[in-house]
């Protein structure tokens, strides 16, 4: 069933010496690329990475997360307004997309090929892990990638065979009650909320986070630890002062 494999997916973080195929990899391009997109205009590129030094260059702009240097394929999923623009420019059409809006639509575009993709190569047998760093470092990704104007490094995937897919662990999930809501929104009280989490809070690896990093909770982690204000705002700046830079302009 559709279900069974959703649930039994894992992120894999350690791949075998297997080479990728490049037909394989293609054919996996293929098929994310039938994912929908705003007004068929397919607001994305994506670069593949397989050689050993562009690798290595890369991994600092990640934190030098292993997995960046250990995948057979580093793929970089870009929001890609630049091809649209010059495909205008050629069919004496006035490109008008350096705008907000326009942002948000390469985005969501970006975003649904690249799930697509991660779906399509888990089902091939293949393993991924979102390295979730891409916007903190996106001026020096582009630079090393050379990303022209109107393009901006969004997503990256790590991509190879697992080395042992039963020792990656499974990622806990809140209940569907948490994140389905019918007919309208129902907001969440404290006695909610407090059942909705309470499985998540009892997980021995999220003790575990909790008392290595002394605090209280778990919310905690995220909050001082995992995610701070003063690092979202920092990377905030970061990515903003960089889609100005590559041509969308905020505001709108």
């Amino acid at each position: 069933m559709i279900n069974d494999y959703f649930k039994n997916r894992k992120t894999i973080r350690n791949y075998s010496d297997k080479p990728v195929p490049e037909e394989l990899l293609r054919q996996l391009i293929e098929a994310a690329a039938e994912a929908p997109t705003t007004g068929g205009m397919q607001l994305y590129s994506v670069v593949v990475t397989r050689d050993e030094e562009m690798k290595r260059q890369l991994a600092p702009h990640h934190f030098f997360q292993r997995m960046v240097s250990q995948a057979p394929v580093v793929l970089t999923f870009c929001a890609d307004f630049n091809r649209m623009d010059r495909w205008c420019e050629v069919s004496d059409a006035v490109p008008c997309y350096g705008n907000f809006q326009s942002f948000l639509s390469a985005m969501l575009d970006v975003t649904v090929f690249a799930q697509q993709f991660n779906t399509a190569a888990e089902m091939a047998g293949l393993g991924c892990c979102y390295i979730g760093t891409t916007t903190y470092n996106a001026p020096q990704i582009a630079e090393t990638l050379k990303l022209p104007p109107m393009v901006l490094p969004v997503v990256t995937l790590t991509v190879g065979y697992p080395a042992d897919r039963d020792a990656e662990p499974k990622a806990e999930r809140l209940p569907v009650e948490a994140i389905m809501h019918d007919e309208v929104y129902q907001d969440y009280d404290e006695s909610r909320i407090k059942a909705l989490y309470a499985e998540k809070e009892s997980l021995a690896i999220n003790k575990q986070y909790v008392a290595e990093n002394n605090k209280q909770t778990l919310a905690q982690v995220f909050t001082d630890v995992r995610y701070p204000k003063a690092n979202n705002e920092s990377f905030s700046k970061v990515f903003v002062d960089f889609m100005q830079a590559q041509g969308f302009k905020i505001p709108y």
